[in-house]
Parts: structure tokens; C-alpha cells; sequence
């Protein structure tokens, strides 16, 4: 089979494909043949040695896949043959609170940019069943991550205001989750073109946050001076000054992203009376399922800007650090062999 790792860090020419054994299926485990994987913020960062987490040596790289089970080991309950399926985030976190230690794929174990991964089955997923591989494949972080910073101990409810922060998968998510919910939102965006497509998603309202630097006092405005609920922070230093100025007293900044690696420090009387901050790791199975029941139910789309074979890996990579993107990138593995 052919899979690509990391060989070197620092440049993402140090992708390359390699060709090697086809994983074999233990009592208990299950054979997934990768039909899609997707990218992350993370995937880029981590590529270029600006990941502030551990990333292990020659690794296969990417969190997020999706595809079918087409060998099940002795002893497994949970799926069957032909099941379509996305792997959750992380090999540790089922439900209930995040465990204190945490081992996400493409960082800490090969990840999903492979033609076939074995897998434990409770660390999968049942795919909606409206969505495609390519659309299953951009689920587990970028919509498990938005799912849970929209519910969490203290989830958003129909009539509040959720401010997003521009068009990556996280915050396209959050906009499609939040509208299902009955939540207003605020977007920001640097674009125009996205700004329109911004509001074709269901935003109440888009900022451009070159054109307006104090975007999170502009916010605020438009919810007639009271503030947002809620912030879906993923741009990090650069931003959350602003995320503070737009959220009501007391209320949450979910803290997801790293986008930025500088920005005005704050201090604790930039918090003290203003906001509370919830630092996001994506999320457990038990929110995967819970957001896939809803999805379903509801026919949610993900929004995907590209496709790219699985030769082409590096240019999705590419296309990921160009930052045109507005969504998800989707590498499809085309494995029929």
C-alpha cells in the first residue's frame, strides 16, 4: 500500500510517499480502507516545525479520515464489513471530561494519509449517511471542535449571538452548527467574495476586519451594545484582544486556534470582569456521534473548496498555507485496488 510521512520536519517537501506492508487485523481491531482524509491548521504547522505540541518522528501525517471497514478481527461487536466510518481525534477520549492526557493521530500515531489503517473499532465512527467519504473526512476535528465550543458545560441556546472568526473549517462550521441551533452570528472575514459567502451560510452579519480594525467593538454594536454569547476564538494572540472587546460580562471566548503566533499579551484585568475562557481540544466521541445525529437529521453539508487526488497531497498542503481557502481541503485516497 502506499502511504506518505513526514520524513524531515521543517518544509513540506519533506512529504513523500512510500510504499509499504498492508497492516494485518488483530483480534479486536478492524481494517479500514481510507477512502478521504482532510487538512488542518495543525497538519501545516506541525510540517513546518511551528506546532507548540509533541509530533513524533516520520509519522503519516493528518487527524481526520474517513472511509469503509473491510476486515473485522475476532471479537469485534461494533462494526461490520462495508460500515462507513471517520475516525475520532484522539485514541483516549470516549466522553464525560477530557482526560488529562491525550493522543491525537497525525501528531503522537500515524495519522490518515494512508491507503488502509487498522484501528481499534471504538476509536470509529458511523459516517452520516447522506455524506460522501470526502465530506466525512472533514468531521472530526474542524466540526467536532465547533461543536463543542457551541455546547460544552454551557451550551449556546436559540436567540444568542456567536461571534466566528474567518472562514477555515472551524468557524465555517460553527456558522452551520450555530444557525441549525437558532444562534445569531457575527462573522469576520478579510474578504469580500467571502464575506457574500459568509452570509450565504446563514451569517447575520460579516465584518471585515481589515477595513474595521476594532472589529470586536463593532460586534458588540450590532448586538445593540450588549455583546456575544460566545467567541470561537482560532486566531490566537493577534486576536483575542478584540474576541475580549466583543463578548458580553461574563461570558465565554472559547479558545481554539493558533493562527497567529504574536499579538498584545493580556493580563488578568483584561479577563477580570469581561469574559471566560474555555480552551477547546476538539472533542469526545460521545459529541462526534451526538453532532453526526444532528447532521444527519437536519442534512447538513460540509462546505468543501477543493478536492485533491492523493498523488497530490503536497499541493493540498500548498493550498492550505496559500490560505485562499474558504472551508475544508480534502485529499480523496481513489484506492479501488
Amino acid at each position: 500500500m502506499r502511504s506518505f510521512r513526514v520524513e524531515a520536519k521543517g518544509s513540506i517537501d519533506h512529504l513523500n510517499i512510500v510504499e509499504e506492508e498492508k497492516p494485518t487485523v488483530q483480534r479486536g481491531e478492524v481494517l479500514v480502507k481510507v477512502k478521504a482524509s482532510s487538512l488542518n491548521y495543525r497538519d501545516l504547522a506541525m510540517i513546518n516545525s511551528e506546532y507548540p505540541g509533541t509530533v513524533r518522528d516520520n509519522l503519516i501525517p493528518l487527524s481526520d479520515g474517513a472511509g469503509e471497514i473491510v476486515e473485522v478481527g475476532e471479537g469485534v461487536r461494533r462494526f461490520q464489513v462495508g460500515d462507513r466510518v471517520a475516525g475520532n481525534f484522539t485514541r483516549e477520549w470516549f466522553g464525560s471530561e477530557r482526560p488529562s492526557y491525550m493522543e491525537p493521530y497525525g501528531s503522537h500515531s500515524d495519522g490518515w494519509l494512508t491507503e488502509y489503517k487498522v484501528l481499534n473499532p471504538e476509536l470509529l465512527v458511523h459516517l452520516p449517511s447522506h455524506l460522501s467519504y470526502e465530506e466525512g473526512a472533514t468531521l472530526p476535528c474542524a466540526a467536532v471542535t465547533a461543536w463543542t465550543a457551541l455546547h460544552g458545560p454551557n451550551p449556546l441556546s436559540a436567540g444568542d449571538t456567536v461571534l466566528t472568526l474567518g472562514s477555515g473549517g472551524v468557524s465555517v462550521f460553527a456558522i452551520q452548527l450555530a444557525k441549525l441551533m437558532g444562534i445569531n452570528v457575527i462573522a469576520t472575514t478579510s474578504s469580500d467574495q467571502k464575506a457574500e459567502k459568509l452570509k450565504e451560510l446563514g451569517a447575520d452579519e460579516v465584518i471585515n476586519y481589515k477595513t474595521t480594525p476594532n472589529w470586536g467593538e463593532e460586534a458588540k454594536k450590532h448586538t445593540g451594545g450588549k455583546g456575544v454569547q460566545r467567541v470561537v476564538e482560532v486566531g490566537g494572540p493577534a486576536t483575542i484582544h478584540q474576541s475580549i472587546q466583543a463578548v458580553s460580562r461574563g461570558a465565554e471566548v472559547a479558545l481554539i486556534g493558533v493562527l497567529t503566533k504574536t499579538g498584545d499579551k493580556i493580563d488578568y484585568y483584561d479577563l477580570f470582569g469581561k469574559a471566560s475562557t474555555r480552551p477547546i481540544m476538539v472533542g469526545s466521541r460521545d459529541a462526534f456521534e451526538a453532532m453526526n445525529k444532528v447532521m444527519e437529521d437536519k442534512q447538513l453539508q460540509p462546505v468543501i473548496d477543493t478536492v485533491f487526488p492523493f498523488e497530490e497531497a503536497k499541493e493540498a498542503y500548498h493550498y492550505l498555507e496559500s490560505q485562499r481557502f474558504f472551508g475544508k481541503i480534502v485529499i480523496s485516497h481513489h484506492n479501488d485496488a
